[in-house]
């Protein structure tokens, strides 16, 4: 062997083993990252409302990363606890009242907790399953996200034609929080097996990273759902 190959050869090996390395530290680094991002960014919210005895930055030599979040997790479990009283439930409904006197506000205010509602309450459903319908064009397939039934007076329009339509999300490769509300025959839509999570995966990789199927495995669950429909 020359020592042009055995060059080539230890070229190779390296090559892979910076990849290798590469493929596990470089997913570890951007979790770490983002969520001392998020820390971060929740810190900087809550630390300067906080009294300055109870804010340990300003009595410790180094500052406590993640109080914030922890102050923020605390004040939204208190929240939830006392609206769930009556004596809480007035305060929140007072308070909430003045919020919807407020010309701008009250818009803003309505919007965001309709959509924190559907979302957060409705978890038997929303944005819970993926599908498959054909779009852009005939032949042309998207993956989309199932968010619910068509509600309101958009149901009701639909019902005048006869029309059961359910209400899609169509996201963008490969950031997928951006995207396009679509309203789809529920004929029309091919339901998947794969779940959300794995969904946005297969988005944010551009088709790269596919979850594994195995049709014997999802048979049970298949003659479940079919078995619920009828």
């Amino acid at each position: 062997m020359t020592d042009s190959s055995k060059s080539g050869i230890i070229a190779a090996r390296l090559r892979n083993y910076f990849f290798t390395g590469l493929i596990i530290c470089a997913p570890l680094a951007i979790t770490v990252w983002l969520v001392r991002s998020f820390i971060e960014w929740a810190d900087g919210w809550v630390k300067p409302y906080l009294p300055k005895f109870y804010n340990p930055d300003n009595y410790l030599p180094i500052a406590i990363p993640g109080f914030g979040l922890l102050v923020a997790v605390i004040v939204i479990t208190l929240v939830g606890f006392l609206t769930a009283n009556l004596v809480g439930r007035s305060i929140i409904n007072f308070g909430e009242s003045l919020l919807n006197r407020t010309p701008l506000v009250r818009s803003i205010y309505k919007s965001l907790k309709q959509i924190f509602q559907t979302v957060l309450q409705d978890q038997s459903s929303s944005f819970k399953k993926a599908g498959l319908i054909e779009y852009p064009s005939p032949g042309l397939w998207s993956l989309v996200f199932i968010a619910t039934d068509v509600k309101g007076e958009i149901a009701a329009r639909f019902d005048e034609r006869g029309m059961d339509m359910v209400t899609v999300f169509l996201p963008p490769t490969p950031i997928p929080t951006a995207g396009f509300l679509l309203f789809v025959p529920r004929d029309k839509i091919i339901p998947l097996q794969m779940s959300a999570e794995d969904a946005a995966k297969l988005l944010i990789s551009g088709g790269l990273v596919a979850p594994d199927y195995s049709p014997l495995a999802n048979a049970p669950q298949l003659a479940i759902k079919q078995q619920e429909s009828v």
